[in-house]
């Protein structure tokens, strides 16, 4: 039962004015498990312990007792909870007007943005800090901070402002040398899957601006809430997350040079933030695709932070891909301007960002885009 003090009937009106001592599910329609109760000597058996996004865990794994309607009020407004088994985490989102872009849809700076607060907002729920984008109680006594390694996003539809999508999202170890976090993209309405994303996270020390291999107190921090088995959003083989991305090598077809880091780019961890990569990068992309392709999928392999004094070139060059080769050999063109039309109307690009006179390299990306529909 929905349990409110207030004066007033109007539903939004009591929602801004009163403190729900228990979630209003009648409002958000929000489905939430129920809270397990377990006393301090009740170990956990791994990943079978957490049904309720109310539940945390401690550092040698004992479950601690959490009341039903407990945490912030961004934890009962948010739309978002753990899976009914606690391995994963779904949130929907609206799209809004300043979320998209000039094809009336979501920009893939957009996506990349919510796949990184349903990522915080995971970690979250499971009692991690928010401080340092999802630390462990470890990481933080340590001063080490995730940063982000290669990200890959598949975008199959965009949404379109007012559309609500859901996004699933969950983690798992990496070796030693980071963790891996996957995501899938539904249309809400349609149930329809509209995009896939992964990405890899190595930890850092926040001082020394070192990586550091994952420890085993941090590793026992954040397994309990991972899959036994492992589960990619990108099960197939040879599928384009894994594919590496050549260094692009002087001179370039496309480029935009002089970009600086705007103060509104710089995150938590005083470095700029990887979505903001993403627009650097599509700068130097030629206007011509801009205005006639859209964005189908992205890699970015992140390489070097970018501090907030550096000035950084963007460059662009058009890759032959798969397919259009295989034309050109066939046609015998010798990689002529005629043998490398992909007949598919996909077109692939080699992105570098670089600091601007030292040359030293920031992000190698990877895109690749296919012909508007007619609207």
């Amino acid at each position: 039962m929905l349990k409110v003090s207030c004066i007033g009937t109007d539903p939004i009106q009591a929602l801004s004015q009163c403190r729900f001592l228990t979630p209003p599910r009648t409002l958000f329609h929000r489905r939430r498990s129920d809270v397990v109760f377990c006393s301090r000597e009740t170990k956990l058996s791994p990943l079978r312990a957490i049904v309720s996004d109310r539940s945390t865990v401690g550092i040698d794994g004992v479950a601690t007792r959490v009341e039903s309607g407990s945490g912030t009020l961004a934890d009962r407004l948010r739309p978002g909870s753990l899976t009914e088994d606690g391995l994963s985490y779904k949130e929907k989102f609206i799209v809004r007007s300043y979320e998209v872009g000039i094809n009336k849809t979501a920009t893939v700076e957009t996506i990349a943005n919510l796949l990184q607060e349903v990522g915080c907002n995971h970690a979250q729920s499971v009692g991690f800090s928010t401080d340092g984008f999802a630390t462990t109680p470890t990481m933080r006594k340590l001063r080490l901070i995730w940063v982000t390694a290669r990200m890959h996003i598949e975008i199959y539809k965009y949404p379109a402002w007012s559309d609500v999508v859901e996004i699933e999202t969950w983690c798992q170890a990496e070796g030693r040398a980071g963790t891996r976090r996957d995501f899938i993209i539904k249309d809400h309405g349609t149930n329809q899957v509209i995009g896939r994303a992964t990405s890899k996270w190595l930890m850092m020390n926040q001082d020394t601006r070192r990586l550091q291999k994952v420890s085993d107190d941090v590793r026992q921090e954040y397994l309990v809430f991972c899959p036994q088995e492992p589960r990619l959003s990108f099960p197939e083989e040879n599928n384009n997350s894994l594919k590496k991305i050549p260094k692009l090598e002087d001179p370039t077809q496309n480029y935009r040079l002089g970009l600086m880091p705007r103060r509104a780019d710089l995150d938590m961890n005083q470095h700029v933030n990887n979505v903001t990569y993403i627009g650097w990068l599509l700068e130097s992309v030629p206007q011509e695709i801009i205005d006639n392709y859209e964005l189908q999928s992205i890699t970015l392999d992140y390489r070097r932070e970018c501090q907030r004094d550096d000035v950084v070139d963007s460059l662009t060059n058009f890759e032959l891909s798969e397919s259009a080769e295989a034309v050109s050999e066939l046609h015998g063109t010798n990689g002529s301007t005629t043998g490398r039309e992909d007949k598919q109307d996909c077109k692939q690009f080699l992105h570098l960002l670089r600091l601007s006179g030292e040359g030293l390299e920031i992000n190698r990306g990877r895109t690749e885009w296919r012909k508007k529909s007619p609207r």
